[in-house]
């Protein structure tokens, strides 16, 4: 069963710190979600490291990886 984990990200529009609910099913996939506070589109990467836990990695629309 894959469980939420509460993660605190810092929207990489308006700065604000957010706080995301991280599926680990999403590991290795990228998705778009609106930041709470001004709306704009978050590319969101999910991956899991050598240790199991998940690493979240944020970016505007326009950059690139």
């Amino acid at each position: 069963m894959y469980e939420l984990n509460e993660t605190q990200i810092d929207c990489p529009y308006c700065g604000e710190t957010i706080t995301v609910l991280i599926n680990d099913e999403d590991q290795g996939e990228q998705y778009i979600e609106d930041c709470q506070v001004c709306c704009r589109p978050i590319t969101f990467a999910v991956s899991v490291d050598g240790r199991g836990e998940i690493n979240v990695m944020v970016r505007s629309e326009n950059d690139t990886l």
